[in-house]
């Protein structure tokens, strides 16, 4: 496993001040990026433009989860748009592993996404073709939900199968995260967490930032 890393939602960002928003995470290791079409979840933030603009601005990496219909013909955009690493959901790919070759080829890291609902096992035997496995915390579409714990056996069996496989995968979680979920979340095997509104609500939001790095240190899986 990596060290755990931070990487804050600007989804609970003031998007009228996004350069400022995203100097206030300078502090991070990748600013996540939710691109929702409307479709794939209700809600509808970002396009490809709009990433392209952030990546230009941004003092820390991008990493773009994509909540979008049709990832297999809109994915390259985001990876072409400057993203450092682009996650679209396994329930929106036709051919996930073709996908993930071609986002490769782009020069990006590759994750795919899990909802609450869908399982990790159809992709256990194609493990081997990602940087990293996105287990949502929540149902995706808005930010503010509460951590569901009944998705740390998901993470556990996650992990399991990648030690298993001997892969150096990533386990990212997206939803609910703060100082009171995010040590559950790494004893169980998540290495990357998503943070947006216990970030972005803070008066110090480097300090906290700082805090979750340090819990999610201390609770990490084999620590």
């Amino acid at each position: 496993m990596s060290t755990p890393a931070i990487n804050p939602s600007v989804l609970n960002s003031d998007f009228m001040r996004i350069g400022e928003e995203l100097d206030r995470i300078a502090g991070a290791d990748r600013a996540h990026i939710d691109v929702m079409d409307g479709h794939f979840v209700p809600n509808l933030t970002f396009g490809p433009s709009m990433v392209e603009q952030m990546a230009r601005r941004s003092p820390i990496p991008l990493d773009a989860h994509l909540m979008i219909e049709n990832a297999d013909r809109e994915a390259l955009a985001y990876a072409e748009a400057g993203a450092e690493s682009v996650t679209f959901h396994l329930e929106a790919a036709n051919a996930p592993v073709r996908l993930a070759r071609e986002l490769r080829r782009a020069g990006v890291k590759v994750g795919v996404g899990l909802r609450p609902a869908t399982p990790v096992e159809p992709l256990l035997d194609i493990l081997g073709e990602f940087d990293m496995v996105l287990v949502m915390t929540v149902e995706p579409g808005f930010g503010g939900q509460s951590f569901l714990e009944s998705m740390l056996p998901k993470i556990r069996r996650t992990r399991q199968a990648i030690s298993a496989a001997n892969l150096e995968l990533s386990i990212q979680v997206d939803g609910g995260i703060k100082r009171e979920t995010i040590a559950l979340a790494a004893e169980a095997g998540a290495d990357v967490f998503v943070a947006g509104s216990a970030i972005y609500s803070a008066d110090d939001a480097a300090a906290e930032i700082t805090a979750l790095r340090e819990l999610a240190a201390a609770h990490a899986c084999g620590a």
